[in-house]
């Protein structure tokens, strides 16, 4: 089975996804660059508010009948595309690769957790979902979960395929209606491959639709009567907007934002197990990631030795394409995001901070970079960078390392690294985030967990396994008498 039409020609070609493959309303396209190359990747339908309310409208009529298919049924349609994203794996890994710009293997990654984050939805689809209340006698009293019809989904181009398939599978399997509006940047990986996966298991037309759109788009979906929630994925600024609209519509909202993570390395780490940590938290696909290792907090006793093993590690990381297979970094999203990176690392310079390794780029191939002496103040200090920077900031004791760490509006993840568990855990349960890793790195999601943050990261744990019933049902409570009985008056 191949994902590519008999005419070789791709489903989504100008198109947007209804249930069917169709053009966008007012005929509107959107290219879709591959940033390795900064040529046209393919061509996909750009939604209008209006496609986005018709698409609204379609759900809301649509769920009424998913809801009625039984669980076994629904179970079945999820496993059947985990099966279509493990049989074309490597081809859609690929595809992945050429449109984020991550690496083959971090391709290879998005395909294997979408179709585990299926398998789960086949679970969830047939778990119970009730509770049987306390009562008189003489009444049956129960609580039972019930979706809340069509959830709206917003998705970032770092992670597509996961973030949207963690937020839109859970939903669906739990019988709501989801429209989908991907970053116009990743629409494939954002909502069309998981929308041909779906539609080849069987999924009725209508209860998934992508809608790859601008900023009109999205506040369709945030203001569109029918929908009951929006899930949305992406940076803190945008939430705010997304939040404020959901909160004066009266809608649910979920919210997973951005970070600025703190590593913590205490003077008792093996430094070279220390330096793959911090380079693979910082690094990974271009530090486009919310729970990047943004801030890396060392004892003063062993920061230089440290930085120079990051630095050898920086100035050997291949940079390119990463199509080639040889490359540990490949490009950023965009223009404007290497620009700010660049910026960031620039004007952190100026305020003291010293440029150990990197600091420049080639179209948008940003080179390891090592910022050491990183203070508050400093806008590496301060801001989510979402590039390829390791910001380090020294410390003296554990009491100031805890508070550095929580010196900050943000508190997605955290970790901390020492050959001494139980003082590690002792620093680790002072810290104000919402995942929390000891002697590990900041990156990390299983798909199982729930997964969120605190503060200026979000709503708290808004996706993932356990926290997904609440996240996408509502509570009904239900009493039953054998017949209707007076009351005093």
């Amino acid at each position: 089975m191949s994902v590519f039409t008999e005419t070789h020609e791709y489903k989504w070609q100008n198109n947007i996804f209804t249930g069917e493959w169709v053009s966008a309303s007012g005929g509107g396209r959107n290219e879709v660059l591959e940033p390795a190359t900064e040529q046209v990747l393919t061509t996909t339908g750009l939604a209008s508010g209006n496609d986005v309310q018709l698409a609204c409208a379609r759900a809301a009529e649509t769920q009424q009948d998913w809801v009625k298919h039984t669980p076994r049924e629904r179970s079945a349609i999820f496993l059947k595309a985990a099966r279509f994203l493990e049989d074309n794996a490597e081809e859609l890994a690929l595809l992945i690769a050429r449109e984020t710009g991550g690496i083959i293997p971090k391709g290879q990654h998005e395909v294997k957790e979408a179709a585990f984050i299926l398998q789960l939805a086949s679970s969830i689809a047939v778990e119970a979902d009730g509770h049987t209340l306390a009562s008189t006698p003489d009444r049956q009293s129960y609580a039972k979960r019930l979706p809340l019809g069509v959830v709206g989904v917003i998705s970032p181009f770092n992670f597509p395929l996961i973030l949207s398939t963690r937020a839109v599978v859970p939903a669906l399997a739990m019988g709501n209606a989801v429209v989908s509006k991907p970053d116009t940047q990743t629409p494939l990986s954002g909502g069309m491959l998981l929308a041909l996966a779906l539609e080849e298991a069987g999924l009725p037309q209508g209860v998934y639709q992508v809608l790859p759109g601008g900023a009109d788009a999205g506040e369709a979906l945030c203001t569109a009567p029918e929908v009951a929630m929006v899930a949305f994925t992406g940076s803190t600024d945008t939430g705010r907007k997304v939040g404020e609209l959901c909160g004066r519509n009266l809608k649910k909202v979920s919210l997973e934002l951005g970070g600025k993570s703190p590593l913590i390395i205490l003077a008792d780490a093996d430094l070279d197990v220390a330096a793959s940590n911090i380079a693979w938290g910082a690094y990974f696909h271009q530090g486009q990631i919310c729970m990047a290792s943004g801030r890396v907090l060392v004892h003063e006793s062993i920061a230089d030795e440290l930085a120079q093993k990051l630095v050898e590690k920086a100035r050997h990381l291949p940079v390119g394409d990463p199509v080639s297979g040889q490359v540990a970094l490949g490009p950023l999203i965009n223009r404007r995001q290497v620009e700010r990176v660049h910026a960031i690392v620039h004007d952190s310079v100026k305020a003291g901070a010293v440029l150990q390794a990197g600091g420049e780029y080639k179209g948008l191939f940003y080179q390891p970079t090592v910022l050491s002496g990183v203070k508050p103040g400093m806008r590496a200090y301060e801001e989510e960078v979402f590039g390829p920077v390791i910001n380090l900031t020294t410390f003296k004791t554990d009491d100031e390392a805890v508070r550095v760490a929580n010196d900050t509006e943000y508190g997605l993840a955290g970790a901390v690294i020492s050959a001494d568990l139980a003082r590690a855990q002792a620093i680790g349960a002072q810290l104000k985030v919402g995942m929390l890793h000891i002697n590990d790195q900041t990156i990390n999601d299983e798909c199982t967990n729930p997964f969120g943050g605190c503060g200026q990261s979000g709503n708290g744990h808004a996706v993932g396994s356990i926290s997904d019933w609440d996240t996408y049902t509502h509570w009904q409570w239900v009493t039953v008498k054998q017949a209707a009985t007076p009351y005093p008056f």
